[in-house]
């Protein structure tokens, strides 16, 4: 993997799986400043290492992510000016962005509490399976600000509808696995954190097993699509598919079919595309 190890939390990489640990326990698996910048710059990469197909990202313990930390963020921010407070809600934009920007399918398991920037990054994510303990909480009126922090006014309607999202972001209360399975919140529910992080590695390692290329594109298209009219999108989807015709892992499927095989799919996400024959 040509990925920098991180300092802030754990990392690692099998079979085209990176698996991304949040790894303060004692703190519920809270951000730092420094976390926020890694975390950034770690889907950068990872979007850029043609051996990561999947990843996975979960917390140590008992909690997913709590959030800023009350001492190491929280309480820097009342110190800084305009500026400086613009500079660091754009560095945890950021790391929305190069979640979703990444051309690789992510997958949240939630293995629990998942609250302020936490629940944000759970919905960035493309997937999600949570434990029966998990709570969610977009809890920025709880502390005199906006749910419209980190790209979740974007996010949130995509996954659970306006009327759902709303609630979410004015009322600011903790949502239980329940009613997020019910809302389309999260994929599934399952008893433990063990079940939930093996269930996650998977339905991950399922897709770092697929055609990388076909999936980096229906990631691209279910970003892309929502701005776009019917007839547009029908339109981008035909050149889309076509791409996708012209790449070896189309034939590699066939092949396999032909043969009464599983296919291994062996192109990278940015696998150029195969030569007619």
């Amino acid at each position: 993997m040509s990925t920098p190890t991180p300092k802030t939390f754990a990392l690692s990489l099998q079979d085209g799986l990176a698996t991304i640990t949040l790894d303060r326990p004692e703190r519920l698996n809270s951000l730092t400043f420094d976390i926020y910048r890694e975390l950034a710059d770690t889907f950068a990469a990872l979007g850029e290492d043609k051996d990561v197909r999947a990843v996975v990202i979960t917390g140590r313990g008992r909690g997913f992510c709590s959030g800023g930390d009350q001492d190491d963020i929280i309480a820097e921010l009342f110190k800084r000016d305009m500026q400086g407070l613009v500079d660091f809600t754009r560095t945890t934009g950021r790391l929305i962005h190069n979640i979703r920007a990444m051309r690789r399918p992510v997958i949240a398991a939630v293995n629990g509490v998942a609250v302020g920037a936490g629940a944000v990054i759970a919905i960035a994510c493309d997937m999600r399976i949570c434990t029966a303990r998990a709570r969610f909480g977009f809890i920025f009126p709880r502390v005199g600000l906006c749910g419209a922090d980190m790209g979740a006014t974007y996010l949130l309607p995509k996954i659970v509808g306006l009327g759902n999202a709303s609630e979410i972001l004015f009322m600011g209360e903790l949502i239980d696995a329940e009613h997020a399975l019910r809302i389309g919140l999260v994929n599934r529910v399952v008893d433990t954190p063990e079940a939930c992080v093996a269930m996650a590695s998977e339905w991950a390692g399922k897709l770092a097993r697929g055609p990388a290329f076909a999936h980096s594109m229906t990631k691209q298209m279910l970003e892309s699509e929502a701005q776009m009219s019917l007839a547009d999108a029908i339109e981008a989807e035909a050149q889309v598919q076509a791409i996708c015709m012209q790449h070896s892992d189309f034939r590699t499927a066939h092949d396999a079919f032909k043969n009464k095989e599983e296919p291994v799919f062996l192109g990278a996400p940015t696998t150029p595309l195969a030569k007619n024959s």
